[in-house]
């Protein structure tokens, strides 16, 4: 092996190695280089238009398919400010001509059809209302004008209720024809959807190439002009061969394109399917958000997605934010006075629970997202740099096809050309003028088809190929990727700052330990020693505060909890110690609630008992509901003031249950004088819950078990060098013991500050504190949301690429601000979910590792494919400019050249794009954004391929009648038997040295090739093509039947690249990126002109 080290190795320049001067951060590239841009995320429009013009493109329309569409993206804006401001000027209609509001409300939709299609609609057909006494025009005019009289009219939400034929509390029956009836008759929760591309579309973008047109043109012009000097019989060959080859070379690239196409569509399906929670029948169950059908209860929480039109039954401080809708950045409290909610806006506190009235279409967020495209293209820092890569060979390419189009010409027209029977091809005032512009078109289709080889067009699209690859797998390794650029970005991720709750841990909580009047309760359940009096409270709070349920089915069945993690487990220990979940909510009642609150660490409700009581009840962080205590009940069922001994008892309870990995939460609770209450709605609204002086109940410490595996998942970042951080609110002990079970924290000499540190610590330093502290941080414990967004922009500022997981509402900010937000799939809200990058399915640390890997994968493969495609490159153009200045001829024609453009382009980016990830990724550093894409280990590789190459097919083409013996042959024979022979010893070498390109920088280059079957069936494939090609289409393709001696010298030229590959990587390299040298010579003659310039200023 080389000393050179990885071809992935890290640059020295690069910002994540921290090697950047001044530590700062600079999230797009510099002014001079438009395809330096190392984050999308957020790119200015400027810089995405500076590329797009800056690149050499053949055919747009292919090359930007998978972009940003600027142009699209502003009519998608005007299209949504059009709705919007046509929802408000309608609503205050709606008011003022009320008896005209079913007229109105048709009115509106023809209204928005036209100005979203530019085509009148024809009126609908009456409504059906099934069995029911409402229908969906009467439901969709009053929650889109937020009609409050009509909703009384109803009887309220109860009379609406009873209308459709659902229950408040118990939602309507589960069974299907119910459902199905309220289909047919109320719509279903979806929208007509934009077809995607058809094949025929793929297969016109195909067509617009404009090397590809020139072909055609040129074969066109061949084709007339053979016929009329040859006859039909054999005058068609050398043109329609071309066009032949042509038409082949777009129909592959159409399917290809096709089929990529449709892999997007899955995932942008995938990404729309929201999972949510309904209740049916009494009973909570999660559905997707396209089952979602009128009469639906559907429960709400802080970070939902309202997933249907509907009104509000109950709500504890339920703040929404309808800014999706309405464009104003505003949080619109609901209660029964303001109960409308509207689809696509997101719950931005409280909880509570809604009944769906209009769904689909019927809604504006229906009627927005019918309208708008759903081709969210985007273009990812890879995607740019190739565009670079590709416009620099694209121009050395066009220069060589120049040269050999005017030194060809030259020659032709100067007479030095001979045909294939050696007589002169031109002769002034000899040569007919259709055999003078045949022979000048076949010169010109030699020249075109040299820039079809050399523009590597397929280069940029290599990595979306390799990206959809990448993201239809990563599903079944539990992502969802929701941003293209976020798949590669993860391959040069330095740090992962992930929650430790469900993440590292199981999230399957149970209460294991419960400390109950001032003493330990062995076992927690058991509460025959407690006096029934705090029994009582403690099952009031356990039913009272908490936005789970629990659910008795009939028949004896097992209660079914529902929840958070945290929620189940305390509502399954109420169960165990005698709670009656439907009974106790029942007899009291909830008159306010503090929902629980990230930053406060704790929530709250106040419930009213039957005798008019006021029970405030607060849950949350063991330690900070501790200090809002004063009193705690004995166990004679008394209050106690808590004493300083008794204060530090439970301190040192809270510490040993958090040093055994327990979370620990306390359940506290007080009285409330009933004139301290408020009686009035508006001012109960605005009623702040007495947070002190409260009654300890009980301190419960809730196990949650490591996941199996994580700690071998640490072990592989570590060794890939990318630090885990654990981020948690939790008790810092909590934190510190979690952390050694998972390896994050190597042992308890590493458990100390700056390593471990509270998040209050890291929030009161100074931001050069916060810079230099960051580096060393491993565990936070009693984090904010605001400490794991100041954490991330430290780091980034130290040069780190950043991936972040989380699951809040209140992530969102550090989720968009990390280069990579990892939201969690199964508890994260839809907030998280949208600020995120990608998905974890099963919110398994495991999954982010396997995230790491695909990204690492994406860059690698391109690597490969790059290292195979430039060597065809520059062995194919050296071969024809050397054969073309020297003897006037080229080796290789237009069809031949079409072919290997045909492996080199769709079926090298195939096989070699869709490598799957190995084991060997891992014991590499992350690769840095601005390391060179062509690293000297691969120039290394291709130079030495391209070399022998070039040296072998050369030989061939000047010495290579004496070579094979065939002097005896008519010229004309032994030339065409020369031309196959380099022709197929040139393909053979490309399909050996494909093996090659699979692993720059190991020796063993067949490891893992049996399991990519696609590659497997790819090489296979092209070797029966070229088979068939020589062996039975020699009259398209200028070629001749080879003996099995010559098929045999062309096996072993290839062969030859294997050991060859082997010798090369002995060959140490440097590790100062080549690109370097040139700089490093130019960069005196710069300076010069530069001092040269500033003297002139000077003077």
């Amino acid at each position: 092996m080389s000393s050179g080290g990885s071809p992935y190795r890290r640059h020295p320049k690069d910002l994540e190695s921290g090697g950047g001067s001044g530590g700062g951060f600079q999230d797009y590239g510099s002014v001079s280089d438009p395809f330096d841009i190392v984050r999308t995320k957020s790119a200015s429009v400027d810089s995405l238009k500076r590329w797009r013009q800056a690149a050499l493109v053949l055919n747009a329309s292919r090359r930007f398919r998978y972009t940003l569409d600027l142009k699209k993206e502003e009519e998608k804006k005007q299209i949504i400010a059009k709705i919007r401001t046509h929802a408000q000027v309608i609503r205050p209609t709606f008011f003022s001509h009320m008896e005209k509001k079913q007229m109105v409300l048709m009115s509106i939709d023809l209204l928005t059809y036209y100005l979203l299609t530019g085509t009148p609609k024809s009126p609908p057909s009456p409504i059906p209302t099934g069995n029911y006494n409402v229908n969906p025009g009467q439901l969709a005019s009053m929650t889109r004008d937020h009609d409050f009289p009509a909703l009384q009219n109803f009887g309220g939400v109860n009379g609406l209720a009873e209308m459709l034929k659902t229950n408040p509390d118990k939602g309507i029956n589960d069974d299907e024809a119910n459902i199905l009836d309220r289909k047919n008759v109320f719509g279903s929760n979806t929208y007509p959807r934009k077809k995607g591309r058809s094949f025929w579309r793929f297969l016109f973008d195909a067509c617009r190439d404009t090397t590809l047109i020139i072909l055609m043109v040129a074969a066109a012009a061949s084709l007339a002009l053979g016929i009329k000097t040859e006859g039909i019989k054999e005058g068609w060959y050398d043109g329609g061969s071309i066009a032949l080859a042509v038409i082949i070379v777009i129909v592959v690239t159409a399917i290809s394109d096709y089929k990529q196409s449709l892999q997007f569509q899955n995932l942008n399906e995938e990404k729309q399917n929201i999972q949510l929670e309904v209740v049916r029948g009494g009973r909570r169950v999660e559905i997707s958000i396209f089952d979602i059908v009128v009469g639906d209860v559907i429960t709400l929480k802080i970070g939902d997605q309202v997933p249907a039109d509907g009104v509000l039954i109950s709500g504890h401080s339920l703040s929404i934010d309808e800014s999706s809708m309405t464009g104003e950045s505003k949080i619109v409290h609901k209660d029964h006075k303001s109960p409308f909610l509207m689809s696509g806006c997101k719950v931005a506190d409280g909880y509570g629970t809604m009944m769906a009235t209009s769904v689909g279409i019927h809604t504006e967020w229906g009627l927005l997202m019918a309208s708008i495209s759903e081709d969210n293209g985007e273009e990812t820092p890879l995607q740019v740099r190739l565009n670079g890569v590709a416009t620099f060979i694209g121009i050395v390419g066009l220069v060589v096809a120049v040269s050999v189009l005017v030194i060809l010409l030259i020659r032709f027209f100067t007479g030095h050309t001979k045909d294939d029977k050696e007589q002169v091809e031109f002769i002034a005032g000899k040569t007919s003028l259709g055999d003078a512009v045949d022979g000048a078109i076949k010169i010109f289709t030699v020249a075109v088809t040299i820039v079809v080889v050399a523009v590597p067009e397929g280069l940029p699209l290599a990595v979306t190929l390799t990206l959809a690859y990448s993201m239809r797998k990563m599903m079944s390794d539990k992502a969802l990727v929701r941003r293209l650029s976020a798949c590669e970005t993860m391959g040069s991720a330095t740090t992962i700052c992930s929650d430790k709750t469900g993440t590292l841990t199981l999230n399957l909580m149970t209460v294991v330990e419960a400390y109950i009047c001032g003493k330990k309760n062995d076992p927690p359940n058991d509460t025959s020693a407690l006096p029934p009096k705090i029994v009582s409270l403690l099952v009031e709070s356990v039913a009272q505060n908490t936005t789970g349920s629990v659910f008795l089915p009939e028949g004896g069945q097992e209660i079914e909890v529902s929840g958070s993690p945290t929620e189940k487990a305390i509502l399954q220990w109420g169960v165990n110690i005698g709670m009656n979940f439907e009974a106790v909510r029942s007899e009291s009642s909830i008159i306010h609630a503090f929902p629980f609150n990230s930053e406060k660490k704790r929530g709250g409700v106040a419930v009213k008992r039957p005798d008019s009581e006021v029970h405030v009840h607060w849950k949350g962080a063991a330690e900070i509901v501790l200090a809002a205590c004063t009193r705690y009940m004995d166990i004679d069922g008394q209050l106690v003031p808590l004493s300083e001994e008794k204060v530090e008892y439970f301190k040192k309870a809270i510490e040993d249950m958090a040093s055994g990995s327990l979370r620990c939460v306390a359940i506290a609770y007080r009285p409330c004088e009933a004139e301290t209450v408020p009686t009035g709605e508006d001012e109960l609204a605005q009623w702040e819950l007495p947070e002190g002086d409260l009654v300890l109940l009980a301190i419960v410490g809730l196990k949650d078990p490591c996941r199996k595996g994580v700690r071998e998942a640490v072990e592989l970042c570590v060794k890939a060098g990318v630090k885990v951080r654990m981020v948690t609110g939790d008790n810092l002990q909590t934190a510190r013991a979690i952390a050694l079970e998972c390896g994050i924290l190597a042992s308890n000499a590493d458990a100390e500050e700056p390593n471990l540190i509270e998040g209050k610590s890291f929030r009161a330093m100074s931001e050069d504190q916060r810079l230099e502290v960051a580096e060393k941080i491993s565990v936070m414990g009693r984090s904010s949301p605001n400490d794991k967004l100041l954490l991330v922009q430290a780091l980034r500022k130290r040069g780190h690429v950043v991936a972040v997981t989380g699951d809040g509402t209140n992530d969102a900010p550090a989720l968009h601000e990390a280069d990579i937000g990892l939201a969690m799939g199964i508890q994260g809200t839809e907030v998280a979910k949208e600020s995120s990058d990608i998905i974890i399915l099963d919110d398994d640390f495991a999954s982010v590792v396997k995230v790491v890997r695909w990204g690492r994968s994406v860059y690698a493969n391109i690597q490969k494919f790059i290292q195979f495609q430039l060597t065809v490159n520059v062995a194919a153009l050296v071969i024809n400019v050397v054969a073309a200045i020297s003897s006037g001829d080229v080796p290789l024609n237009a069809v031949q050249l079409l072919w290997v453009n045909l492996i080199m382009d769709t079926l090298g980016a195939l096989a070699l794009a869709t490598e799957p990830p190995t084991d060997h990724l891992m014991d590499r550093h992350p690769v840095g954004r601005r390391e060179p894409l062509i690293t000297n280990i691969m120039w290394r590789n291709l130079l030495i391929q391209a070399a022998y190459q070039v040296t072998v097919l050369l030989t061939l083409n000047f010495r290579g009648i004496e070579i094979l013996h065939l002097q005896k042959e008519s010229d004309e024979h032994a030339k065409k038997v020369k031309n196959t022979l380099i022709f197929n010893a040139f393909v053979f070498a490309q399909i050996f040295n494909e093996f090659n390109a699979r692993k720059p920088d190991e020796m063993n280059v067949f490891k893992g090739v049996t399991k990519n079957r696609l590659f497997m069936g790819i090489v296979g494939l092209t070797v029966v093509l070229q088979v068939v090609i020589v062996m039975f289409l020699g009259k398209f393709t200028t070629t001749t039947r080879l003996s099995w001696q010559l098929w045999l010298v062309s096996i072993v030229i290839g062969f030859i690249s294997w050991p060859l590959a082997v010798v090369g990587k002995l060959i140490p390299v440097s590790q100062k990126p080549f690109s370097e040298y040139f700089t490093d010579i130019f960069k005196p003659c710069t300076s010069k002109r530069r001092n040269e310039g500033g003297n002139e200023n000077g003077e």
